[in-house]
């Protein structure tokens, strides 16, 4: 589907009308509240960027697409998605400052085009969000102190997301994408790789924001599944996951013994000829189910 050319022409005219992000905070007179894991991003080429990775292949345009956005808080890549026309976008912002700009946004789109929530991401029943016949795209610049709380919240209601483009912590994207054998491999990236396939896709330089953060940011792409890779309740693999890399540095055949009893470990270690001298960090997702099935 090729993006309509006018159409395209139109909408980042009215953009054009409206201040820039530099001049919402100016006019609102907004500081980042570290309270609120706030860091502004004022460069649009960036947030082009990140809106268009989370196009679909072969599409340059959202029309079909339904968008959610966690934090817009300045509204810099609300209107980067809001240039590629999505058919709807849903902006969850809990910061009263903000919903100002929003709303003056809204006045230019409709509000059948930009649809706002003025509340805590955190406690949001998304089930009012999500339609029964679509799956919805989220593209966010996430919080820092509750990113990763709403990723897994979200890998939860996977069926019901076609993607997710995140920008997060270098080192939380870091811990997504990690394969067995690594450092960076744990729990998270168990749980995401389980329910999805998992991109690293760029890095965000810390001068696009304002104020720059202390930490690296990257974006990644998260695209689940049809059904999870290995026929397993999640909760299984939550619960041995998190006994095994609980304590990380034991050997599995220790870690676990607890979790499966002691006088069962040596048996199931021996059913699913797993070598329990192994590390956590040196299972495979495939092979954790397999011991998840014994619990």
């Amino acid at each position: 589907m090729r993006l309509d050319t006018n159409l395209c022409q139109f909408l980042k005219f009215y953009n054009d009308m409206l201040p820039t992000t530099a001049e919402f905070i100016k006019k609102y007179g907004l500081d980042a509240k570290k309270s609120l894991g706030q860091n502004f991003i004022l460069d649009k080429n960036f947030t082009d960027k990140i809106a268009k990775s989370a196009l679909s292949k072969g599409v340059q345009d959202f029309s079909n697409d339904i968008i959610l956005e966690i934090g817009p808080g300045p509204a810099s890549l609300t209107r980067s998605i809001l240039d590629l026309n999505p058919k709807k976008l849903i902006v969850v912002e809990k910061d009263e400052r903000c919903i100002k700009i929003l709303q003056e946004i809204q006045e230019f789109y409709g509000t059948k085009k930009l649809e706002i929530i003025n509340e805590d991401a955190l406690k949001i029943d998304e089930e009012r969000i999500f339609t029964k016949n679509q799956k919805i795209k989220i593209i966010s610049n996430l919080p820092y102190n509750i990113g990763t709380v709403l990723l897994i919240k979200w890998l939860k209601m996977a069926n019901k997301i076609e993607s997710m483009v995140l920008m997060l912590q270098k080192e939380v994207v870091e811990r997504i994408v990690a394969k067995s054998n690594s450092n960076n491999y744990g729990r998270l990236a168990i749980i995401c790789n389980f329910l999805a396939k998992t991109e690293m896709l760029f890095m965000a330089n810390r001068a696009i924001f304002t104020p720059p953060p202390k930490v690296t940011s990257a974006i990644v792409k998260i695209s689940p599944y049809e059904k999870s890779l290995f026929d397993i309740p999640l909760v299984k693999l939550e619960n041995i996951t998190a006994a095994a890399f609980n304590q990380r540095r034991k050997m599995i055949k220790s870690s676990l013994k607890n979790f499966f009893f002691e006088h069962k470990i040596a048996e199931i270690l021996q059913k699913t000829q797993i070598d329990g001298n192994l590390r956590p960090e040196n299972l495979t997702i495939e092979q954790f189910c397999q011991l998840a099935k014994f619990s």
